[in-house]
């Protein structure tokens, strides 16, 4: 019944959020580092994103000592990744604030992703999936991480003097709008969403970032996202991780999408 597996079963959702999270994890200067110098991303960017989600899967529908079995490796292959930015800040992978950053931002865009284009949020289910994504942030390593969408926002406020713009960004918006993630048949739809996430990024920070309303959603789109988010919302495949875990659980194959 957790605001997660409602959250994460909806593939509109989960795109939207995950390109929004990056954008916010590469406005930060180390982690931009550790992520754009030490993963595939440039080389294979379907792959990495497909690991990225599997990761994600596993964590809320799978079963706990897989997902605390991935999260160790994870934990294990990020203790080598160390390095300088380019203004001359040594960072580390597992550095439990950068962390906080990472694990705060993707549950931030996860949830303004499905509450803005699938179905509304209030505040009191935003502040459940911080919550609910806590002893999982701990796992990784992360500490203080926001509790509630207030602390979420307070932590914004503390990252302004930090967060900043970096041609990395534009590549990487780049690269989500040709690396072939969706079906063949919706392809279409792939550069709308990547605007869809940054529309999800806070307008100061998007001017800041130099994301003018050029790569913002046009007005049709907005409407076309949304039928989309509701859509798929409502699609049941047997396949899915949300679907195979309400069988794990001897639940209705229908109990996540009533």
């Amino acid at each position: 019944n957790s605001v997660s597996r409602r959250i994460f079963k909806n593939p509109i959702a989960l795109f939207v959020g995950g390109t929004a999270a990056v954008i916010l994890e590469l406005a930060e200067p180390a982690v931009r580092a550790g992520v754009w110098e030490h993963s595939s991303f440039r080389q294979n960017a379907l792959g990495r994103l497909q690991r990225t989600g599997l990761a994600a899967m596993v964590t809320v529908y799978g079963a706990r000592v897989v997902a605390e079995s991935m999260i160790a490796r994870i934990v294990q292959i990020h203790s080598s990744v160390r390095g300088t930015t380019p203004s001359g800040t040594r960072y580390c992978a597992n550095d439990p604030n950068l962390l906080a950053w990472v694990h705060a931002t993707a549950a931030y865009s996860f949830a303004s992703a499905y509450s803005r284009y699938v179905a509304r949020l209030d505040e009191a289910e935003f502040d459940r999936l911080f919550r609910e994504g806590a002893p999982i942030a701990r796992l990784y390593g992360a500490q203080d991480c926001p509790l509630s969408l207030a602390e979420m926002n307070a932590l914004m406020d503390r990252m302004r003097l930090t967060l900043g713009p970096s041609p990395i960004i534009f590549e990487f918006l780049s690269i989500m709008r040709a690396a072939p993630a969706l079906p063949h048949s919706l392809r279409w739809m792939q550069s709308m969403l990547v605007r869809a996430a940054v529309e999800l990024v806070p307008d100061w920070l998007r001017a800041r970032l130099g994301l003018s309303r050029a790569f913002g959603l046009r007005r049709h789109e907005r409407w076309l996202t949304q039928l989309a988010g509701a859509a798929t919302d409502r699609i049941i495949l047997p396949s899915t991780p949300a679907v195979q875990s309400c069988v794990r659980l001897g639940l209705p194959v229908t109990y996540l999408y009533s």
